[in-house]
C-alpha cells in the first residue's frame, strides 16, 4: 500500500497538470497542430524512406531488423552525438532550416522544450493513443500534454546502487540502506584503503544530482493555474546538497567528473567502489571495467528514512516525430515497433539502452536472468522493484537544459572553492525563474 498510494495520488494530479502545461506551451509557442493537414498513409506498394537521428547504443541493429522485415518503409539511421553533447543543437538547427529528420531521439526532460519550439508532431492525430496500453503508464505520460501524444516512450532509468561486493566484503561493510549508513561506509572505506572512495560527486553532471533530489521528495517544477512553479531550493533539495557538501568537505568522496577517463580508470582499479546510478549503468561498468567481472553487485538506493523504499529516475528517452516529417503515419509505425517489438527491445537491451518503456518487457527478457558480471546476481530485480517506487508526478520545464547548466556551474565553482552545493542550488532557483520569464512565461516560486 505504501508503494501504490503515492503513485495513484501522483497520477491524479498529473492529468490536471498536463492539461495546464499543454495550454501554457501552446500559448507560448503558437502551436498550430490543428491547422496542419494530416498526412495520409502511403499507398500499398509505395516505397517510403524515413530519416532517423539517434545516439542510442544498439539502435543500428534494431533498425537493420526493421529494414529486413519492412521492405516498403526503409529507415535510414544517422547516429548523432547525445542530446546534451550536440545532438539537440543539431536537431534545432535542422528544424529551423526545414531539413529535420522524420524521427529523432528526445529525452523525456527535453520534450517540453521541443514543444515550446513547436518542433514535435501531434501523434494523436495519427492514432498514437491506441498504443497506450503497450507502455508503462508513467513513461507514456512523459510524451502526453493535454490530450495530445507527442512522443513514443523508449526507456527510463530506475536507480539503485552498484557496488564492489568483493571490497565491501573484504572490509566488512554492508551495502548501506540509508544515506547515514552511506556516509559511515564512506569513512570505513577511506580508513581501509586511503586510495579508495565510496564514489564521486560529479560536479558537471547535475542530472545525477536531480535524480537524488527526486528521490528525496523534491518537486522542482509544476503548474499552478497559468503559472509555472519553480521550487528547486526546497528543503528536500537543500538536504541533499548539504549532505554532499559535508561528504565533500570531509573528503569522503571524490569530486571528479563521471564518464571521463579518470573515472573509468577508478572503476577499473577499485579507487571508486560504488555508484548510485540508473539501471543503464550496468553496461557502463561492464563495458569499461571488464576485468572486474564477478566483483560487482547491486543494492537498492540508500534511503533518507530507515525502512523506506523510495527510488528515482535518471535519464529516459523517447522516439519523437519532428515537425516537417514527410511520412508521419509510417514514422509513427516505426517508433511503436522500435519500442515494443520483442526482438527490437532485445537488440536495444543488448546495447544497454536502459529500462524498457514497453509494458511487461522485463519479464522473460535478457534482463530477467542472473549475470556473471554481477556475481551471478539477478540484479535487475533491484531495478524492477525500484521502477515501482518512483514518484511519477515529477515534471520538467522547457528550460531544463539551462537549469542543468546553472547547477553545473555552481557545483564546479564549489569544488573549486567558491561557494557550496547548497548555494549553487539557491542560485539555480533564481536563474531558472529568470530563464522562464525571458521566454515570456509566468512564474511563481514554491509548490
Amino acid at each position: 500500500m505504501s508503494r501504490t498510494t503515492p503513485r495513484r495520488r501522483g497520477r491524479g494530479a498529473l492529468a490536471t497538470t498536463l492539461v495546464a502545461l499543454s495550454l501554457l506551451i501552446s500559448a507560448c509557442s503558437g502551436s498550430t497542430d490543428s491547422q496542419d493537414k494530416a498526412q495520409a498513409p502511403a499507398k500499398p506498394g509505395e516505397k517510403v524512406d524515413l530519416r532517423f537521428w539517434s545516439w542510442v547504443p544498439g539502435v543500428d541493429k534494431a533498425v537493420d531488423k526493421w529494414n529486413a522485415t519492412h521492405p516498403d518503409i526503409r529507415v535510414k539511421l544517422e547516429k548523432i552525438p547525445a542530446g546534451s553533447s550536440g545532438g539537440y543543437a543539431k536537431m534545432r538547427a535542422a528544424l529551423k532550416s526545414g531539413n529535420a529528420p522524420d524521427l529523432a531521439q528526445v529525452e523525456y526532460q527535453e520534450i517540453p522544450s521541443f514543444l515550446l519550439e513547436n518542433g514535435l508532431v501531434n501523434l494523436s492525430e495519427y492514432g498514437a493513443d491506441k498504443s497506450r496500453s503497450k507502455f508503462v503508464d508513467w513513461q507514456w505520460q512523459q510524451g502526453v500534454f493535454g490530450s495530445a501524444v507527442y512522443a513514443i516512450p523508449q526507456a527510463s532509468g530506475p536507480m539503485g546502487m552498484f557496488y564492489r561486493s568483493d571490497l565491501f566484503e573484504k572490509w566488512g561493510i554492508a551495502p548501506p540502506k540509508t544515506w547515514d549508513e552511506y556516509a559511515q561506509a564512506a569513512e570505513k572505506i577511506r580508513k581501509a584503503d586511503p586510495k579508495a572512495y565510496i564514489g564521486t560527486f560529479p560536479p558537471g553532471n547535475s542530472a545525477w544530482f536531480t535524480a537524488l533530489a527526486w528521490q528525496a521528495g523534491a518537486k522542482w517544477f509544476g503548474v499552478d493555474g497559468d503559472n509555472w512553479t519553480v521550487n528547486i531550493d526546497s528543503p528536500e533539495t537543500l538536504k541533499v546538497a548539504a549532505f554532499w557538501d559535508e561528504m565533500r568537505t570531509k573528503k569522503l568522496i571524490k569530486t571528479e567528473p563521471d564518464f571521463a577517463n579518470g573515472w573509468y580508470k577508478d572503476l577499473q582499479s577499485g579507487a571508486i567502489t560504488s555508484w548510485v546510478s540508473a539501471q543503464w549503468g550496468d553496461a557502463i561498468i561492464s563495458g569499461n571495467a571488464p576485468k572486474t567481472a564477478g566483483k560487482w553487485a547491486v543494492a537498492p538506493m540508500p534511503q533518507w528514512t530507515k525502512g523506506a523504499n523510495v527510488s528515482a529516475n535518471w535519464g529516459g528517452s523517447s522516439t519523437a516525430v519532428l515537425k516537417g516529417a514527410k511520412h508521419i503515419p509510417e514514422a509513427l509505425k516505426f517508433a511503436e515497433w522500435l519500442n515494443t517489438d520483442p526482438e527490437s527491445v532485445d537488440l536495444l537491451l543488448q546495447g544497454g539502452y536502459g529500462w524498457p518503456a514497453g509494458a511487461d518487457a522485463y519479464k522473460g527478457s535478457s534482463l530477467d536472468k542472473p549475470s556473471e558480471f554481477y556475481g551471478g546476481q539477478k540484479y535487475n530485480e533491484v531495478f524492477a522493484e525500484a521502477d515501482k517506487n518512483i514518484d511519477t508526478s515529477w515534471k520538467w520545464i522547457p528550460t531544463i537544459a539551462a537549469t542543468y547548466q546553472h547547477l553545473n556551474d555552481g557545483f564546479q565553482a564549489a569544488v573549486a572553492g567558491k561557494g557550496t552545493f547548497v548555494s549553487a542550488v539557491q542560485q539555480a532557483q533564481k536563474q531558472t525563474v529568470e530563464d522562464l520569464q525571458r521566454k515570456g512565461l509566468k512564474v511563481s516560486t514554491g509548490q
